[in-house]
């Protein structure tokens, strides 16, 4: 059996391809057109949602809990940027710390399993080790990952939403089945599928 899947070319610049963003950053990308600079807004959103979770928003059932989401939509726009500041390297790093605090805050404080907050974030932390290491091996993710797997943005809206329902365990446990199915299975057959060339260039390179 053969497995066929199309190879995305990597960006120009590879911070780009770490930033995972989803649909609602991916929107408001597109409307800014390249000209906001990423760094200043996802530092501004991190700071904030800090302060947010600090003062504890994360409470279920509290439409509060939807404001460190909004704020970091903050950091939407910049998705279309080259990201070629001398520091813009640090967005990805930025975004990925607020999106784990964000996620582990709601659940903990929601009193949701451990396992299945651990289950979430290892699903997470799996696809973004998996993207730094394709773009090394230059084999760059399929853009309608971020999509189905909806991205920073949508996961803590998504996260809010269950808060706000009352229903951060079930959603939690759907969500991560969901990325760990979806992640798993979508890496698994792009390697299979990727030139012998990309894996032997790159170790070539390291000699």
């Amino acid at each position: 059996m053969t497995i066929s899947v199309h190879m995305t070319p990597v960006p120009r610049n590879a911070v780009v391809a770490y930033r995972d963003d989803g649909p609602v950053a991916r929107g408001l990308g597109h409307l800014a057109k390249g000209q906001i600079p990423p760094l200043l807004p996802a530092i501004v959103g991190l700071v904030m949602t800090g302060v947010l979770l600090f003062l504890g928003v994360a409470r279920e059932g509290d439409p509060a809990v939807f404001a460190p989401a909004v704020v970091l939509l903050l950091a939407g726009p910049g998705s279309s940027s080259p990201h070629s500041g001398r520091l813009d390297w640090l967005v990805p790093p930025i975004l990925r710390v607020t999106e784990y605090g964000f996620l582990a805050a709601v659940g903990f404080a929601a009193g949701a399993s451990p396992v299945v907050i651990y289950a979430l974030l290892g699903a997470l932390a799996f696809h973004h080790y998996d993207v730094v290491y394709r773009v090394r091996q230059r084999i760059y993710p399929p853009s309608w990952l971020g999509l189905a797997g909806l991205g920073w943005d949508g996961r803590m809206l998504f996260a809010a939403l269950a808060a706000y329902a009352g229903l951060v365990q079930a959603g939690y446990v759907l969500l991560a089945v969901w990325l760990w199915g979806l992640f798993a299975w979508e890496s698994v057959t792009s390697w299979l599928a990727a030139p012998r060339s990309a894996e032997s260039e790159d170790l070539g390179a390291d000699d």
